[in-house]
């Protein structure tokens, strides 16, 4: 166990000035620098075939709360949720406000949340339970478009969910749930063996815009690390190596 301890606390530390202007250094062997175009910076899909739903407009009538001293003041983890519904304009906003893309470059996108480099690694999935006008079941958001992709609903979803979440029952009967995938090659493009902290680093930003953006509509989150890894990746139908499951939120109005 110290092993593991030791390798872990090095593996959050940075990188040394010598280290990282060596010429030997492997992050001058990222496909970047050897010219290689840079990966999708959202996940391909058959829009002929595919049921997208567009999001609702919002403004900021849609706030209780815009003061930013007072939220991040009332900023909580919060496990228990109303069973009041999502309206569909919330759950755009908050999708906005985690994801939204701002600007469109050759490399890739800028959005409201910062990322090494600007490569946003992130996919977002929901597993939607109780938005109004919005059937249940599992989405991937479209930054691009801000739109929801429809993926699939079926009966043992609920089950296998609850099972992936390590019996959380808080988690897997939220009205809606925020589960983030990482598509590591878009960090390691540019960056080679130096992105992965990187990476990680990036999901908490983009739970902490979820935060803070919740509490200015009325509602809770709660940031969780902690799930069966295997289950998670299946449940979504990925392949646990060139995507995977690293952060889930679950959220849904204050009681």
């Amino acid at each position: 166990m110290e092993d593991t301890i030791s390798r872990n606390r090095e593996f959050m530390k940075g990188y040394s000035v010598v280290e990282w202007d060596d010429p030997q250094n492997d992050f001058h062997d990222a496909d970047q620098q050897k010219g290689v175009p840079p990966p999708p910076f959202q996940k391909e899909f058959d829009r002929e075939t595919a049921r997208v739903l567009p999001l609702p407009r919002f403004d900021n009538r849609i706030l209780s709360e815009s003061n930013i001293l007072t939220l991040i003041k009332k900023r909580r983890s919060r496990r228990r949720f109303a069973s009041t519904p999502l309206l569909p304009e919330e759950l755009s906003y908050l999708l906005w406000a985690t994801q939204g893309v701002t600007k469109v470059h050759k490399n890739g996108s800028m959005r409201t949340v910062p990322s090494a480099g600007g490569r946003h690694p992130y996919e977002t999935y929901l597993v939607v339970k109780q938005v109004a006008g919005i059937e249940a079941g599992v989405y991937r958001y479209l930054p691009s478009t801000h739109e929801l992709l429809f993926l699939f609903n079926h009966p043992s979803i609920e089950e296998e969910f609850y099972i992936a979440t390590h019996k959380d029952r808080f988690i897997s009967t939220a009205p809606v749930c925020f589960i983030w995938s990482c598509i590591p090659y878009r960090g390691e493009w540019r960056y080679n063996t130096k992105s992965h902290k990187s990476m990680l680093l990036d999901a908490g930003h983009i739970c902490q815009n979820l935060y803070l953006a919740a509490e200015s509509i009325g509602c809770g989150t709660c940031a969780i690390g902690g799930y069966y890894q295997q289950g998670m990746d299946q449940m979504l139908g990925l392949d646990g190596n060139e995507e995977f499951v690293v952060y889930l939120a679950p959220l849904g109005k204050k009681p």
